[in-house]
């Protein structure tokens, strides 16, 4: 994936700091630790970014969250339907099944994106 970085999408599909690349923005890297899903660092150790920019800055990211989990469906539904022949019902079941499944990652992808939407890479912002 090195060779994503500096760009949003690095940031975004590897949880990393959306200034410098280089650190995780999360106490906990498995999504799947449900007791720890939205703990982050404040700040990131290389650069000093501040990741909650102001109180309830992520209640944005239900926005992103809702776009994700549809696009998650829409593949959950062509998979099932299309690919393996499934019915109405079957194909229905594969969405449930699948957001389910992946809610922890829409979770972290959705905060991901919404913060990458305000900050931006700087590749001289190393260590302070």
């Amino acid at each position: 994936m090195e060779f994503l970085k500096g760009t949003k999408l690095y940031s975004i599909l590897t949880g990393t700091c959306p200034v410098c690349h280089e650190e995780s923005m999360y106490v906990e890297s498995n999504p799947y630790k449900l007791g720890r899903i939205f703990e982050m660092h404040e700040h990131c150790s290389n650069c000093g970014t501040k990741y909650k920019i102001e109180p309830s800055f992520f209640f944005g990211a239900m926005y992103v969250s809702y776009a994700v989990g549809i696009a998650f469906s829409v593949a959950a539904f062509v998979i099932a339907y299309f690919f393996f022949g499934g019915g109405l019902m079957t194909s229905f079941w594969a969405i449930i099944g699948t957001l389910v499944v992946f809610m922890p990652i829409i979770i972290r992808l959705s905060r991901n994106i919404w913060i990458n939407l305000f900050l931006n890479y700087k590749p001289s912002a190393g260590k302070r």
